[in-house]
């Protein structure tokens, strides 16, 4: 069993069949079945239920691949070591984050950039759910994300910054129960058609539990996965948007209401998986302040 086997293995997995496989490593896909096949003999198990719609692992498998990716990545970190002593960083690193969140993010990748332009960076945007995920899996080295107490756990995390949500409206719509300074409460907004984000959204997991602590039931009437969408939405009037105040300044034209109590937050923080990190992952640490 070598690296090379490890590695289509893990990537057979990721993709979730051969001929993908073998687009991600650049590689004829008789040879990622060959290498899949040699190894299942020397295991003498198979790793891979395969029918004709699609690759499932079976429980040998399930059980070889976080192995394989932790043998692959402690290899890694010995390469990176030696590159390191030489003083020179290289390797891959994969960074997780939502959107929307923490412009800062690109100051430090550009940062990194330039001091170390031998570092190829890959950028992951998905939910905060699949970044959790995949910070667990080791298939992210870490992540600049809005993650609340128990989604921490088991993960290194550093707080970057705290903020409020606001209601954003188009400048037509008025808001009952709006006060003098243009505050309003859940119980306001609860009246009115809501725009909200998809499930396993970090706006989405802070709304919603800030509406369970104010007692207030509320109902979603548009669910999308997109800002620039959600915002299109109220400023068509179609309904409010309860975002973070930094979202909700990029678009200057529509009205921001902030709350009286109970107000929806965030918390921006960087987060990686416990254990030693490679000299590209800390280089990049230093630049997220």
């Amino acid at each position: 069993m070598d690296l090379r086997q490890m590695e289509v293995i893990v990537a057979v997995a990721d993709t979730g069949g051969f001929t993908a496989a073998a687009r991600r490593l650049h590689v004829v896909q008789s040879a990622v079945s060959g290498t899949v096949r040699s190894l299942e003999r020397e295991l003498g198990t198979p790793l891979f239920d395969r029918t004709t719609h699609r690759v499932a692992l079976t429980p040998a498998g399930e059980a070889f691949v976080p192995a394989a990716r932790a043998t692959l990545r402690a290899a890694e970190l010995a390469r990176d070591a030696v590159e390191a002593v030489k003083g020179q960083l290289h390797g891959r690193i994969t960074v997780g984050t939502m959107q929307g969140v923490w412009a800062g993010l690109h100051h430090a990748l550009a940062a990194l950039r330039t001091e170390h332009p031998g570092v190829v960076v890959q950028l992951r945007q998905a939910a905060v759910a699949d970044i959790r995920q995949a910070l667990r899996e080791g298939t992210v080295d870490l992540a600049v994300v809005a993650l609340d107490r128990q989604q921490q756990r088991g993960l290194i995390t550093r707080l970057l910054s705290r903020e409020d949500m606001v209601v954003v409206a188009s400048p037509c719509r008025e808001l009952p129960g709006t006060t003098p300074d243009n505050e309003v409460d859940l119980a306001d907004v609860a009246q009115v058609p809501l725009v909200d984000f998809s499930p396993g959204w970090a706006i989405r997991y802070a709304v919603d539990r800030a509406f369970r602590a104010a007692g207030v039931e509320h109902t979603t009437t548009f669910e999308v996965n997109d800002i620039v969408a959600a915002a299109e939405l109220v400023r068509n009037d179609l309904g409010v948007c309860i975002m973070p105040r930094s979202i909700a300044d990029r678009f200057p034209d529509l009205d921001q209401h902030p709350f009286r109590r109970h107000a929806p937050s965030w918390k921006i923080m960087v987060v990686r998986p416990p254990g030693e990190v490679s000299p590209a992952v800390a280089a990049l640490l230093n630049h997220i302040a």
